[in-house]
């Protein structure tokens, strides 16, 4: 038996842009339902939703935060999600666990960056949406304009529920728009006018109501309630709802419409994929169990915590339930009810209840947990590829031990921060969604973990080749009492072409003499082995090929890696005596150095291929600080709310702090993403300062 029936529960995430007052309003709601016996304050550090301490020392949401209130009969769970673009990943885990979505919109500061993503994740996601206009005691509102500019940008599904009551310092209220009630003095807007605009929207989800409504039947109260609530579920009516959460006006208000009007979690039947089939997933206490991780937190003092939301079915203590992704099985020992930072232990969760699970390192965001049906996956979260990137390095010996560990804690936490450890360059590199982003983590390093680290703008990747085929040979000898080295190679070097067939191209035609070869596809390079009359011995041939090895990764002109070249081993010489294996390899490592700089070589750049999302009339800014950059237009599309998206490549060197520009031309606007596209020929007059600083570096090491 569930603690609540399902219809009874409410399942939003507060979500928005930074510093409209998300964590405030969840405050006040709390406080306001008796949940808390004080209105919590961002501003004094009491918030009970805030809980990291550069949350405290910033007066932001860096972490999503769950906390749950009841009202009118109705079990509220509240997602408070951070609004800065840069910890979006927390807003991406917090809708996945909801069937509303709350856009937050300050009254002063109208419609901003993320009011747009976050309204068209929730879209995409397919949840409800409300909007919350707060801040409505603030100075200098123009309320009409920012209401129909909400309906501009995200439709005429938007409409005011309430209107405020003297606007600024003299709020003294909230009007409903949907009641009949008379507008009083100060309304900001006529809210029977309004209200009209919910009638439209309410009535589209119902025919039967639409129908009458159209031949001028009126509606009763409770027909208008319910297809409010179905016109909701169904994305006609996106309500909107006025607040000034400090001074505690339009919470009751809103509170009641929570209740009301948002759907419970049996509106929503998701779906799960079990092998090739869909399976619906049904909200009921009686089915199988299946919940999904929607967030991770590693706290210092309870250990690892998955929070989830259970879809079906019924969590129960000391139950044994699977993780579908690992298909390994463990005991539940402990569920934890969430209330900010505090948890309090209970038995057993229901269908639409979120609680977290204790210290089990077998679970991960995104993760799915079943119990009498196997084989189900949930679909996964889809995250935004962090961009922007730092070469790390521990501070101290001590850190040294640390580091590693220290990173991919936080990396558990945050899908959207990555750590890697380049192959070629051998940094590690950490990478998320913006410079202050990798600052927290920084400093969360240092507080959490007690690791310090010292971090620089990640090497290039270049890559050398060669454009022409030259010929060379190089005589290793060394004689310094006892045994000598003795070792001469004879190579021949030509460019490998990129999507050969190694079976079909490395043949008697194109190779004469060849006796075999080792195709390497990751850098596209062969060494081929064409000696005749055995005059390199057949025992030595492998460390010939050793030495090419190593000096391909260590690079030629400028230190970076080699690709895309065919290296013969023709003709060669021995000493009975002093030929060894070290020898040829050191003989073979010369030989291509010198063969190398013969044959034209080159460097090459990697290309990104990018999605630039821009407001339309900063889009000439944009363009022409791409071609500055070496940048590649390649296509333009239309995005809603007047904005254009940029399909461009350009090289991977002049976009590394891509995002401080874009940020500055678009006003903080301005999106992208980028991925790996491929290699082309660095421009000549690039590649010489390329070049000149590898010999400065090499010199001062």
């Amino acid at each position: 038996m569930s603690r609540f029936a399902v219809e009874k529960i409410r399942n939003l995430a507060l979500v928005g842009h930074g510093a409209v007052g998300k964590t405030t309003l969840a405050d006040t709601l709390l406080y306001k339902a008796g949940a808390n016996n004080r209105a919590g304050s961002v501003d004094d550090g009491t918030s009970l939703l805030d809980t990291e301490d550069d949350e405290h020392e910033r007066k932001h949401s860096i972490v999503s935060s769950v906390c749950h209130f009841e009202h009118n009969g109705t079990r509220v769970n509240l997602i408070d999600a951070p609004g800065y673009p840069d910890f979006v990943g927390q807003a991406i885990g917090a809708m996945r666990a909801v069937e509303t979505a709350v856009i937050v919109v300050s009254a002063t500061a109208g419609i901003e960056v993320n009011t747009r993503k976050m309204f068209q994740q929730a879209e995409a996601a397919g949840l409800s949406r409300m909007i919350v206009i707060n801040k409505c005691d603030g100075e200098n509102i123009a309320f009409p304009e920012l209401v129909e500019s909400l309906r501009e940008t995200f439709g005429t599904a938007c409409a005011l529920m309430n209107v405020p009551v003297n606007l600024g310092h003299d709020l003294s209220g909230v009007v409903s728009t949907i009641d009949g009630a008379e507008a009083p003095s100060g309304a900001a807007i006529d809210p029977k006018a309004a209200g009209q605009q919910v009638l439209d929207a309410a009535v589209e989800a119902d025919e039967s109501l639409m129908e009458r409504y159209l031949e001028g039947e009126e509606l009763t109260p409770d027909e208008l309630s319910h297809a409010i609530t179905m016109a909701i579920e169904s994305g006609t009516l996106v309500p909107i709802f006025c607040t000034a959460a400090k001074t505690e006006i339009g919470v009751p208000e809103l509170m009641d419409a929570i209740a009301r009007f948002a759907p419970s979690p049996v509106a929503f039947t998701r779906t799960g994929k079990q092998g090739d089939k869909d399976v619906a997933v049904e909200p009921r206490a009686d089915g199988p169990l299946v919940a999904q991780v929607f967030k991770t937190r590693i706290d210092p003092f309870v250990a690892k915590m998955n929070y989830l939301r259970i879809l079906s079915g019924t969590l129960t203590k000391d139950s044994s339930v699977r993780n579908e992704q690992s298909g390994k099985t463990f005991k539940v020992s402990q569920i934890m009810e969430l209330q900010g930072s505090q948890t309090n232990p209970i038995n057993d969760a229901g269908p639409g209840e979120i609680v977290a699970l204790i210290k089990v390192d077998d679970l991960h965001t995104g993760d799915t947990v079943t119990h009498g049906i196997d084989g189900l996956v949930m679909p996964p979260l889809k995250f935004p590829t962090p961009m922007i990137g730092l070469a790390v390095e521990p501070k101290s010996q001590a850190d040294q031990a640390k580091i590693s560990g220290a990173l991919h804690k936080i990396e558990e936490e945050d899908p959207t921060f990555h750590v890697r450890r380049d192959a070629q360059t051998k940094e590690m590199v950490m990478n998320g969604m913006s410079e202050l982003h990798l600052q927290l983590v920084q400093n969360r390093l240092h507080s959490r973990e007690k690791v310090d680290i010292v971090t620089h703008q990640p090497k290039i990747p270049y890559r050398e080749t060669i454009s022409g085929s030259a010929e060379g040979s190089y005589r290793h000898k060394k004689q310094s009492g006892g045994s000598g080295q003795f070792a001469e190679v004879h190579f021949r070097m030509s460019h490998c072409p990129q999507g050969v067939n190694p079976e079909e191209y490395f043949d008697v035609s194109r190779f004469p003499s060849i006796r075999s070869f080792h195709y390497d596809p990751e850098n596209n390079s062969c060494f081929v082995d064409r000696v005749t009359g055995g005059s390199v011995p057949n025992n030595f041939i492998p460390a010939v090929e050793k030495g090419v090895k190593e000096r391909m990764e260590k690079g030629v002109i400028a230190g970076y890696h080699v690709q895309d070249v065919v290296v013969e081993l023709f003709f060669g010489k021995d000493h009975p005596v002093d030929s060894n294996e070290t020898a040829f390899k050191t003989a073979a490592s010369m030989c291509f150095r010198d063969v190398f700089q013969q044959a034209k070589p080159s460097l090459l750049e990697p290309i990104v291929s990018m999605e630039i999302t821009v407001p339309g009339d900063k889009l000439g800014d944009v363009t022409s600080d791409l071609n500055t950059r070496r940048g590649r237009m390649e296509g333009m599309d239309g995005a809603p709310g007047g904005f254009q998206v940029i399909r461009a490549k350009a090289p991977l060197a002049e976009v590394m702090t891509y995002a401080r520009s874009l940020s500055s031309m678009t006003g903080g606007q301005g999106s992208f993403s980028l991925e790996f596209s491929h290699y082309e020929m660095v421009p000549p007059n690039e590649q010489q300062k390329i070049v000149a600083a590898a010999k400065k570096e090499e010199e001062e090491a």
